[in-house]
């Protein structure tokens, strides 16, 4: 899959909130009330993450939990990465 161009990179980063460019990624940290629904989101993440064949990088701390996509195998952000964060928007 191509790398997405920044501009492209840039509008999509308008439609999902609180995701910021990391070098070659998006990031997002997600904060809970307590640790098990903290437990619980990265259930869901992961479940999705299987479904597209495509997962994040997952930081658990506590109560707060860090996802950070990239494609590897493409060398950096592409529409699988922007597919996915929107997807995880859905199950906040």
């Amino acid at each position: 899959m191509a790398k997405l161009a920044e501009e492209q990179i840039e509008q999509a980063l308008k439609a999902l909130p609180g995701w910021v460019r990391e070098a070659e990624a998006i990031v997002k940290i997600f904060t809970f009330e307590w640790f098990t629904p903290a437990m619980g989101f990265v259930t869901k993440v992961a479940l999705l993450a299987e479904r597209f064949d495509h997962h994040p990088d997952i930081d658990i701390r506590y109560k707060t939990v860090r996802l950070l996509l990239t494609s590897h195998d493409s060398g950096g952000l592409t529409e699988r990465d922007i597919n996915l964060a929107k997807e995880i928007e859905a199950i906040q």
